[in-house]
């Protein structure tokens, strides 16, 4: 249902006096609350003289709205938390953001820096309330395999408030390679390369569990520290009403029940020398299991310790499979490291207008790195990126080699020397080998520069530099036309 302004009679209609009814749609209406407020706010009606109803129909007479209007002149602050408080459960949530605006329109434009007043203090305390409930579903949310389709997942999830609008493009980011559909009782969003929502879904249309739960109680057993048990923070952070839709937590109670006998255990066996990290020997390990399809490697690599120092998480490819190319860059960097998905930071950006350029969509190539995990050290606060030794190249080219065989492209850029190192196992000079290149593969190979590259060149440079590299991905697109 659209926004619209209805009053008492008709009377009042005309004036400022009267009851003024805001209609609004069901769960978080945004763009019905934005279209209102400025409406009633060019019309001068103030917070008291509304009524904002959402939900429900009317008590009242027929439409009568105010003419469109102007969008408001707010301070930064507002226009943040508007989104973040118009999915909370509170009724009276409209009608306080209203308030909040009247009185900045009319000249607190620093209102939102006074916690101490009851109305930004409430407000507040609203957004923290969606914060953490879109936290328990980006944290809880658990897809499971729909039986009888391929490559298709749904899951089941309760929010607190009307956030599967706010929340559904986290998932798209993070799983958008895959067709899923998250379920809740007030509405269900579908991902198959485009979002859209409908209507409620119910739990019993999920299947009751399949091939990749072993994998999540395995993982969550593993990570399981008895000597650091806390049930009130255990219960605090990760609430029983999510546990039907978890996997590992059928693992909790058995855990608990045998945590201090493993404690003291633990302490019986006294302190150990830390075994050092033995690269060649974890290759190995990994290699013993054997993955028969990407979904498997990548759970390997997902668990696994980095081989080079730092990183919070593996940083996985992206892309369909089976595509006419697949880039391989270094390894993450720093915002790469941090969203969990290859090419999202600067020199990522550059890809991708330089591809666009070339007339390539990213959105068809699949992209990924050498290494898998960001290697950095400290400075201060801030991480640096630290080139990846010969040897930890070599260490991650079991999961490169095995990457590709499954995406199987038809084409493989090489992107930088620690690319061209991984894919050949020895060290060759950009300058020289440019252009299209033997791998050694099942695929044909191009060499270019990485696009950082591009970025540490000083300005002078940096034109001629950037039209060679649009170039070279335009010989790249003429070679899998």
């Amino acid at each position: 249902m659209g926004a619209g302004t209805r009053t008492a009679s008709p009377a009042a209609a005309g004036g400022k006096g009267g009851i003024h009814v805001a209609a609004l749609g069901p769960g978080a209406d945004l763009a019905g609350f934005r279209t209102a407020a400025r409406r009633l706010i060019a019309a001068g009606i103030p917070p008291e003289a509304i009524v904002w109803q959402s939900e429900t129909p009317s008590l009242f007479g027929a439409d009568t709205a105010p003419a469109e209007a102007p969008p408001l002149a707010l301070p930064r602050a507002v226009t943040d938390l508007i989104p973040m408080v118009v999915p909370h459960r509170d009724p009276e949530r409209y009608g306080l953001l209203y308030a909040l605006l009247w009185r900045v329109v009319r000249g607190e434009r620093a209102l939102m820096e006074v916690a101490s007043d009851p109305l930004v203090h409430r407000l507040h305390r609203m957004r923290k309330a969606i914060a953490r409930d879109l936290h328990k579903m980006h944290a809880f949310l658990r897809f499971r395999r729909l039986p009888g389709e391929t490559e298709r997942y749904a899951a089941w999830f309760e929010p607190d408030h009307h956030i599967l609008e706010a929340a559904a493009p986290f998932f798209v980011d993070r799983f958008r390679n895959l067709a899923w559909s998250i379920l809740t009782p007030e509405g269900c969003a579908h991902w198959n390369g485009a979002l859209t929502f409908g209507p409620p879904g119910r739990r019993e249309d999920l299947p009751e569990g399949d091939g990749f739960e072993a994998g999540w109680r395995d993982y969550y057993e593993s990570t399981f520290n008895p000597a650091r048990l806390n049930l009130d923070a255990m219960r605090a952070e990760m609430p029983r009403k999510y546990w039907r839709n978890m996997p590992e937590t059928a693992a909790i109670p058995g855990l608990i029940r045998a945590a201090g006998a493993r404690a003291q255990a633990m302490i019986e066996r006294g302190p150990t020398i830390p075994e050092k990290r033995d690269p060649v020997r974890a290759v190995a390990r990994m290699a013993r299991d054997e993955p028969d399809s990407l979904v498997a490697l990548n759970a390997i690599i997902a668990r696994s310790e980095p081989l080079v120092p730092g990183a919070t998480q593996a940083v996985l490819g992206e892309g369909p499979m089976g595509p006419a190319i697949a880039f391989v860059g270094e390894q993450p960097g720093d915002q790469e490291d941090r969203q969990g998905r290859p090419f999202v930071g600067p020199a990522g950006q550059l890809l991708a207008r330089a591809m666009a350029e070339a007339g390539l969509d990213r959105s068809e190539a699949y992209l990924t790195n050498a290494v898998k995990h960001f290697k950095f050290s400290l400075r201060g606060k801030r991480r640096i990126h630290e080139k990846p030794t010969a040897g930890e190249v070599s260490h991650y080219r079991w999961w490169l080699e095995r990457e590709l065989g499954f995406v199987a492209p038809r084409l493989v850029v090489a992107l930088g020397a620690t690319a061209v190192l991984a894919l050949t196992g020895k060290p060759v000079p950009i300058t020289r080998a440019r252009g299209p290149a033997d791998f050694g593969r099942a695929f044909a190979g191009f060499i270019t520069v990485h696009p950082s590259y591009l970025l540490r060149l000083p300005e002078a440079a940096k034109a001629d530099a950037y039209r060679a590299f649009v170039d070279d991905l335009r010989r790249v697109a003429a070679l899998v036309a």
